[in-house]
């Protein structure tokens, strides 16, 4: 007996798709072309007094309620058997651990090898089973056609088949919190044999901290290279001063590995200035030896400045490293022929010192607030009060925004700015000549 041919959720929900929409563009024509007709036939001016007394007809009144109830068992048909494709699981699936939380995935396989990309092989089923770590998400592949929600407290799954060689987006459909749009990974299908050897080789050496803080998604909100991201850059935290507002009242503080024990477990405590209160509370998610490692990777100064580059700088080979250690050694030494370092831009410095950079990006990229990137004098649509209104990005706008910030909030992005009362009208006029220059 021949084994049954694997239908894959692109062709069953395509298939229930293109039927479905077959069914309607018909029944569309038909209706339209049966509507202008009886406007054109049964014309008042043709005929101003009705002239048939018939007031029922068996045969019609049997015709349109056998046809549509037809139609309505074919679309059901095509839609409950495709449901079923994507339920039905292949015995030769293979099983994968996808775990969600705010706002990044992890993929464990059967060996206990973690991405945050999803790697599967050409042409082979892949069951994921789903769980979330804190709230509502949602596995969406679109080149798949899957689309399954992951709900704390309770495992579900879905599977796919990848046919070809690629790199497909995966997004979380389900609103989850301001950063919800940066979570977005990848489905990497490569061939069997390359997913083989993926599988089997062995993750590139990096610092324990470092795959501490992949591990339990601290790096989907908090950079380690010092790019701005919805939380505060992980570089050169260990004693960093930060101002933090606690029960409503602004002080300013070091970051010891007390606080950021706090941070970790009570993070809603001491909000740092420039940066939304988005992140979950880790009390009693995080094991403690774990919890003690992460934070040896956090005050660890040496650690801070050496392996914040991750994976990435322990690929090289040992000799440029070496190279590289010489170089720096010799230009410790200053010279006659040394420039001196450029200065930074004074506007760019108050938006680095406030926080600015961790909501607003430099590059045009989207996140919690607007770019800065060619923000002066581009109109933009904002919502004053329960009217829209459209008006142009100039100093005046620019001084509303940061003094009174929840007065106009963009259309669009969520009205969590605070107010920066404390900027005098020189530190605005630095801040907007920086903003020219980004076009």
């Amino acid at each position: 007996m021949n084994p049954q041919p694997l239908i894959t959720t692109t062709e069953a929900v395509d298939k229930a798709l293109y039927v479905i929409f077959g069914i309607s563009c018909i029944a569309l024509l038909g209706v339209t072309v049966a509507m202008v007709y009886f406007v054109w036939r049964y014309s008042r001016k043709r005929y101003p007094q009705p002239l048939s007394q018939k007031d029922h007809n068996v045969w019609l009144e049997i015709t349109w309620t056998i046809i549509p109830t037809i139609l309505v068992m074919v679309m059901f048909w095509y839609g409950w058997d495709g449901y079923l494709s994507l339920r039905r699981i292949p015995d030769n699936a293979i099983p994968i651990q996808g775990s969600s939380r705010m706002w990044s995935w992890l993929f464990t396989y059967e060996n206990g090898k973690t991405s945050d990309k999803l790697y599967v092989p050409v042409g082979q089923p892949v069951n994921i089973r789903l769980s979330s770590e804190d709230v509502l998400h949602s596995f969406y592949v679109p080149a798949f056609r899957v689309k399954r929600d992951c709900v704390p407290g309770m495992e579900t799954y879905a599977w796919f088949v990848a046919e070809e060689p690629g790199s497909y987006d995966l997004f979380c459909a389900e609103y989850c919190g301001v950063a919800h749009s940066s979570m977005i990974t990848t489905v990497e299908a490569i061939p069997a044999a390359e997913f083989a050897g993926w599988l089997a080789e062995k993750p590139v050496a990096t610092s324990p901290g470092i795959g501490l803080l992949q591990k339990h998604g601290c790096l989907g909100c908090h950079s380690l290279d010092g790019s701005a991201s919805v939380g505060p850059t992980f570089q050169g935290i260990s004693g960093r001063q930060v101002t933090v507002a606690t029960d409503g009242k602004n002080r300013t503080l070091s970051t010891d590995r007390i606080y950021l024990k706090k941070s970790i477990t009570d993070p809603g405590a001491d909000i740092v200035e420039g940066f939304p209160p988005a992140m979950p509370s880790y009390a009693d998610q995080i094991p403690a030896e774990e919890m003690e490692g992460i934070l040896d990777y956090l005050m660890d100064e040496e650690g801070n400045k050496a392996e914040d580059k991750g994976p990435i700088e322990a690929k090289q080979p040992m000799e440029k490293k070496v190279e590289a250690e010489v170089v720096e050694e010799q230009s410790v030494e200053p010279t006659a022929t040394n420039k001196p370092a450029i200065p930074a831009n004074p506007g760019q410095t108050l938006a680095d010192q406030n926080g600015c950079l961790g909501c607003h990006s430099i590059d045009g990229t989207r996140i919690v607030g607007p770019s800065f990137k060619g923000m002066m004098e581009r109109e933009r649509t904002i919502i004053r009060g329960e009217q829209k209104e459209k008006i142009l990005a100039d100093s005046d706008y620019l001084t509303r925004s940061i003094r009174e910030p929840s007065a106009e909030v963009v259309e669009g992005y969520p009205a969590i700015m605070p107010s920066f009362p404390d900027f005098s009208d020189d530190d605005i006029k630095a801040l907007q000549d920086w903003l020219e220059t980004l076009k």
